[in-house]
């Protein structure tokens, strides 16, 4: 067996960490560089306490609902306090478990800034000492901040980033949400279920931009059901203080101005990579357009021993392709033939409704040369559905009109980020939506939608009339 590399990791987010435990498996000597918590922004201040915090939202609903089904409940109150406790009880429980499997594997952590100093040098500031690491490869998995806008600095007071949404001392009275993606209707819709108005300011035409369009009207319904405010095609310029609350100004398309009165404002307006003070001058590295470091399907830049993976490694930034991209350079590094080929990524939304999507658009699939047929079954037929009280939405099924190849899905519905993991599989498998519908489903479950809206492609589905 070949002597094991010395290899730094800079980063310890999903893509970081389980590119760490990786090397380790694979026999390799790790040292991971981290200045703040392990777990990186997913586990600490994105999405394992967003959703945590998300799950208390529509537990509080469905109590406050229960009613409707003979369940009168009585005297029901939020004690914010608790709910917060419990969140970092979440976060810290799985961060301490990042550490066990570090120690377990006996993966050197850093605490402190990295920078790279040369193709085969690190250095690492921390708050007590100062150290530089020799080693043999760098992978560099540094993740993304918020992105603000003129106007609307993140004080952590008056205006949120995301991570201030997540450790909120008061519910607002009136939230304002500048942005209408993923960021901002998730923590958009949790305060409104935790008893917030809530108003949505969004640049584009509608809310969720680049998402499937017929999944996007559900969701806008929903939140006109929710009386969610959702302002589009509008742009938020400034904010003062107005008495004992806040007045915004937004700037509408169509001409003139609007202006809004609130208590907290809220600013999601996306993501941008991490690589301020990285040193990735020093080996001739350059950030490209949207702050990316170019990479190939080894996740090697374009100095042969450096790696970038996760947010920094390009779009979509999402933890689940990081990790990926990390047990690729992983792999790569221990000498092992591999190479990231997914055919397709997830993407999961938890608003109310959830939605999910993976594989091609019919858009983008007659763009890319396919004839395209699609199935689609509506939750509202679904037993299973009914009996959660959650019928909203549907699954589509996007399938190549010649061979029958599923080549994209999207749902919007009651438990469809957990769904769509049996589409990405048959995706990456090639399966044909015949296949799909031939394969028996449980009954009464929410998953027979999926075989529902395969047999939809060919006029076949049970549950719904077909002409």
């Amino acid at each position: 067996m070949p002597n094991p590399r010395n290899v730094v990791v800079i980063g310890a987010g999903p893509a970081g960490y389980v590119c760490a435990i990786r090397l380790a498996q694979l026999g390799q000597k790790v040292a991971v560089v981290e200045k703040e918590a392990l777990g990186g922004t997913c586990l600490n201040v994105g999405c394992i306490p967003s959703k945590a915090m998300i799950v208390a939202g529509g537990l509080l609903e469905k109590i406050q609902k229960a009613a409707e089904i003979g369940i009168a409940v009585e005297g029901v109150r939020l004690d914010l306090g608790k709910l917060v406790s419990w969140k970092d009880a979440v976060v810290k429980k799985h961060t301490g478990g990042v550490a066990t499997l570090f120690k377990s594997h006996k993966i050197e952590h850093l605490v402190g800034a990295g920078r790279i100093l040369g193709k085969n040098k690190v250095e690492v500031n921390g708050a007590k000492e100062r150290r530089v690491l020799e080693c043999d490869d760098i992978v560099i998995a540094t993740g993304s901040v918020p992105m603000g806008i003129p106007g609307f600095a993140f004080d952590g007071d008056k205006v949120w980033s995301s991570t201030d949404a997540l450790a909120p001392k008061r519910v607002p009275e009136h939230l304002l949400v500048i942005g209408a993606g993923y960021i901002g209707l998730e923590l958009g819709i949790l305060y409104r279920k935790l008893g917030s108005r809530v108003t949505v300011i969004e640049f584009t035409e509608g809310a969720l931009p680049g998402q499937d369009k017929d999944c996007v009207k559900v969701i806008e319904r929903s939140l006109k059901k929710m009386e969610i405010d959702l302002m589009t095609e509008a742009a938020a310029k400034s904010w003062a203080k107005k008495g004992k609350g806040l007045e915004v100004t937004v700037e509408l398309k169509k001409g003139g101005t609007k202006t809004y009165a609130c208590d907290q404002i809220l600013c999601t307006v996306g993501r941008k990579p991490y690589s301020e003070g990285l040193g990735l001058e020093s080996i001739g590295l350059k950030v490209g357009d949207g702050g990316f470091l170019g990479v190939d399907k080894q996740m090697r830049t374009s100095v042969p021993n450096v790696y970038a993976i996760g947010d920094i490694a390009g779009q979509p930034m999402l933890a689940h392709k990081g990790s990926k991209e990390g047990l690729v350079a992983a792999a790569v590094i221990a000498g092992k033939k591999e190479a990231y080929d997914a055919r397709c990524v997830p993407a999961v939304i938890f608003t109310s409704p959830e939605m999910a999507s993976v594989g091609w658009s019919e858009a983008e699939a007659e763009k890319n040369g396919r004839r395209v047929k699609v199935g689609q079954f509506p939750f509202a037929a679904s037993a299973r559905a009914t009996s959660l009280r959650e019928t909203e939405g549907f699954v589509k099924m996007v399938v190549d009109a010649d061979s029958d190849e599923v080549l994209g899905v999207h749902m919007v519905g009651p438990e469809v980020t957990e769904l769509i993991a049996e589409a990405a599989l048959a995706i990456e498998l090639g399966a044909t939506a015949e296949d799909v519908a031939r394969t028996i489903h449980a009954h009464p479950t929410l998953p027979e939608a999926v075989m529902e809206a395969a047999e939809s492609v060919h006029k076949l589905a049970i549950h719904v009339f077909q002409r």
